[in-house]
């Protein structure tokens, strides 16, 4: 999310290759994190690419165009960009030469190769911004008309979203908002899971990321789903019943 506030990216941890193979693998990283550059991105797809991407990230990224490289070349890495823009457009070269490279391994066992990334974070005195980088490396960026982007398993978490965030949410509020939007996704999608990583960016100058990681057995995580869990079921009984309904009794 993106907010007056400031930055939150919300990643969970699980990854799978069939029902019987499910591990547990950070997908929230910390590409850098000084007083002058805090920058942060979540991955979705397949793990060796982004993985892959991640590395690139910080080892250096090679050409996309297949331009050949000289021996005392060093290759840009996230360390290097002056604004997010341009660390959006290095995260982009980095996802495509992943997704292709890795892409051409596995075609031949009809395996996708393809990966996403959200990348947040601020440089020097700008505000803190985001982007929504696709597995063919061409971006977005967030706006205040839809603060907020989803990579990954969507569709059970986007509802509370849409209804009730908007630009102007506090920060303590959003995350909040958010916690009930993966809590809605963790119960009906066997591919998302506990533990949470978060990481919270006031929007102020001068201002530090806020970073946790929300365990199977967090207090205010589980009285949360809970609390919602029993919310839920009483508005639906407070809703009243559908006065076109014949009496079937």
């Amino acid at each position: 999310m993106l907010l007056d506030s400031g930055l939150i990216m919300i990643a969970d941890t699980r990854t799978n290759a069939g029902v019987d193979d499910i591990s547990s693998y950070r997908k929230l990283h910390v590409l850098a994190d000084t007083p002058e550059r805090s920058i942060f991105a979540a991955s979705a797809g397949n793990l060796s690419t982004t993985q892959m991407a991640i590395s690139l990230l910080r080892e250096g990224v090679p050409p996309t165009d297949g331009e050949a490289i000289g021996p005392d070349e060093l290759l840009p890495t996230i360390a290097e960009p002056t604004t997010m823009f341009r660390a959006a457009q290095l995260v982009g070269d980095a996802v495509k030469f992943a997704n292709d490279t890795v892409g051409r391994a596995l075609a031949p066992l009809k395996i996708s190769a393809s990966s996403s990334i959200i990348l947040g974070g601020r440089i020097g005195n700008q505000p803190p911004s985001l982007y929504l980088i696709y597995s063919a490396g061409n971006f977005i960026e967030c706006k205040p008309d839809v603060p907020f982007f989803q990579i990954g398993e969507t569709k059970y978490g986007r509802p509370i979203l849409d209804r009730v965030v908007s630009g102007h949410t506090p920060l303590a509020e959003a995350v909040k908002i958010a916690f009930l939007s993966f809590d809605a996704s963790i119960r009906s999608n066997l591919a998302v899971g506990l533990p949470l990583d978060m990481v919270v960016l006031p929007s102020h100058v001068g201002s530090r990321p806020f970073q946790r990681r929300i365990e199977v057995n967090d207090p205010y995580y589980n009285d949360l789903s809970m609390r919602w869990g029993d919310l839920l079921n009483d508005a639906a009984q407070a809703i009243p019943d559908p006065p076109f309904m014949p009496d079937l009794i």
